[in-house]
């Protein structure tokens, strides 16, 4: 069933919070020059570009710059939580060509469903947000699927209507994947944990992850990304983010689990993957003493095919002794807040959105090497 945005907001009560939100005080956007800095590791090393978005912020209010992925028109489309607008979309210059919204106070995750010539949007809203007091306030989660423009095609509900999860079992998706056939995998990462299987047509099929399994390997501790890796087509396979175990678990696409890569330090989002490689936004690492460090932290970790860190832009260098690799600290000077996605272009280039970054737009690494 398809409904219209306008008379989606509507009933969803959503439209005074645009009016209510709209007005917080946003601070300027620094329209720098791009950086003479070049980070990064081995092959993979990147110029730092901080100006990249050509944004007016009295026009384009910023929050909190959560996800970014490319369409088949290689524009770039990015999500937020600023209830004016949840999409920002960018040509690759970083011009901005359109921006619409939900008015979801906590949109955070981004997904691509590509049916065709056709590209869809997956758009989770966490149900964490902060008000125009910077309180933060706690409600239940939603998916929504939408065309590019922003027309509602359909929501997914809360489980417990379908009878999955349990009246105290909390439900607040962060993330979506994708598979070939269609097929949607939401993570409840702010929630309880589970990977949630559905149809293309939004039908549940199964569950799992959590927190309750026999095998506490098999278990999901912030559940924050999910993603399906192709890299080998013959075993195509769902990779979670255990962000507070700092690692990636990888299960069948029946949710069966197979391994983990273990990433000491690092509380990784979601993987992105481009070609062989695996790529994500680190949010925040460990500091000397190994405790989390939840200042300007944040970086971007870059793993081979063999799921080996080849490279951190914005951290420090990945070390291996005896083929286990040591913690990544934070860097004394960093250069990102808090990495919470990466999008690559075709050029290997790298978009950063960032949380809790005072309001800043995406920074782009143009690859170097």
């Amino acid at each position: 069933m398809n409904y219209n945005r306008r008379n989606f907001l509507k009933n969803t009560g959503m439209t005074a919070a645009v009016g209510v939100l709209a007005t917080a005080k946003q601070p300027a956007l620094a329209h720098t020059k791009p950086d003479d800095l070049t980070i990064g590791h081995n092959n993979f090393r990147y110029k730092v570009d901080k100006g990249w978005a050509k944004l007016t912020v009295n026009r384009t209010p910023l929050f909190n710059c959560h996800e970014m992925i490319q369409d088949q028109k290689g524009r770039l489309i990015m999500v937020g939580d600023h209830v004016a607008n949840n999409i920002l979309i960018f040509d690759k210059s970083g011009k901005l060509l359109d921006s619409w919204t939900l008015a979801f106070p906590g949109a955070h995750g981004l997904s691509l469903s590509k049916e065709g010539s056709e590209d869809f949007l997956i758009i989770t809203d966490c149900g964490w947000y902060q008000d125009r007091n910077g309180q933060w306030n706690r409600q239940a989660g939603q998916v929504i699927k939408t065309d590019t423009n922003g027309r509602l095609m359909f929501a997914i509900g809360h489980p417990r209507t379908i009878g999955i999860y349990k009246d105290d079992e909390p439900f607040m998706p962060t993330e979506t994947a994708v598979a070939p056939n269609g097929d949607i995998y939401v993570a409840d990462g702010y929630g309880s944990d589970y990977i949630i299987q559905y149809d293309s047509k939004g039908k549940y099929i199964r569950h799992f992850g959590g927190k309750h399994n026999a095998n506490p390997e098999h278990n999901l501790v912030n559940a924050h990304g999910v993603s399906i890796d192709l890299r080998d087509p013959r075993n195509p396979k769902v990779v979670c983010s255990s962000r507070e175990e700092n690692c990636f678990k990888f299960f069948t696409l029946e949710g069966k689990y197979l391994y983990k890569v273990d990433l000491p330090g690092m509380y990784v989002c979601r993987a992105v993957f481009h070609q062989e490689n695996l790529y994500a936004g680190v949010c925040w690492s460990k500091d000397k003493e190994g405790k989390q460090n939840w200042g300007d932290s944040g970086f971007v970790t870059i793993l081979d095919k063999n799921n080996k860190v080849v490279s951190n832009p914005g951290g420090n260098a990945p070390v291996y002794q005896n083929g286990v690799l040591l913690p990544t600290l934070a860097t004394s000077n960093p250069i990102f807040n808090h990495g919470h996605d990466v999008c690559i272009d075709e050029d290997e280039n790298i978009y950063v959105c960032q949380w809790n970054a005072n309001h800043t737009a995406p920074i782009k690494l143009t690859r170097t090497v």
